[in-house]
């Protein structure tokens, strides 16, 4: 199928719903061969569907991300399918509950920083070596205006995206000098997605943009033309801009 990601092979965590799952759809409409990782299979099969509708192919991983050995395993099946990957996509996250910090559950804490930094981490470890095999390897993160605003009752959700940019930050570095590798941050913004609508239960949703509009954005920063790194780039009504420099 081509397309701008045409013979591309994409890894998207979370694409099973909301923002993973547009992106998922959009780089398969692209010509990507997606490998979608969710929890939930139900869901996967749907996105299945819909990538054969469009003329494109997709594997399914069924897989919780906080069986962290799995993403390790995960590195080596593509390795030994493909031997290299060309774009990552760590959509996956959740929001905890808004609470002060004082009264957050410690299960609940960890569950957090356990989706939405250690998995991001282990999915480096264990694909950055296929990314540097590909002429043009790029990672996108989702991350959240929260990493920086710090609202009061959002601190695991804050405290989490904080580290993730970081982690992001210092393995963009890492990479800069030895490899075509390129690695980012993504800021959505508001989305018509179901943890937004848990976020803020009161707020309409038909005042935000979709998931498959802000999708088309983070394609940008999956094509091999965009070469920051480092960076944390938003999603804009006027198109996506820069919100914190690169390296």
């Amino acid at each position: 199928m081509a397309g701008r990601f045409h013979d591309k092979l994409a890894v998207v965590t979370g694409a099973s719903r909301g923002l993973g799952r547009a992106t998922a759809l959009a780089l398969a409409r692209e010509g990507a061969h997606v490998i979608a990782v969710a929890r939930t299979e139900g869901g996967l099969t749907e996105l299945d569907d819909d990538i054969r509708a469009l003329g494109s192919t997709a594997t399914l991983v069924p897989l919780d991300l906080t069986d962290h050995a799995a993403i390790d395993r995960l590195g080596a099946v593509i390795f030994e399918r493909w031997k290299k990957l060309d774009l990552l996509v760590g959509n996956a996250g959740i929001l905890g509950k808004l609470t002060p910090i004082t009264h957050a559950d410690g299960k609940m804490w960890d569950d957090v920083m356990a989706i939405n930094v250690t998995a991001n981490f282990r999915l480096i470890r264990s694909l950055d070596p296929l990314l540097r095999q590909s002429p043009a390897g790029r990672a996108v993160f989702v991350s959240s205006a929260a990493a920086r605003k710090c609202r009061p009752y959002w601190g695991p959700y804050s405290v989490s995206k904080a580290a993730l940019e970081a982690l992001v930050k210092t393995w963009a570095g890492e990479i800069a000098n030895v490899s075509s590798v390129r690695a980012n941050c993504f800021n959505p913004g508001p989305v018509r997605t179901k943890m937004r609508a848990q976020a803020m239960p009161g707020e309409d949703p038909l005042a935000l943009p979709t998931p498959e509009q802000v999708a088309e954005q983070m394609l940008a920063m999956c094509e091999a033309a965009f070469t920051d790194n480092g960076a944390v780039w938003q999603y804009t009504a006027e198109g996506l801009k820069p919100d914190v420099p690169g390296i």
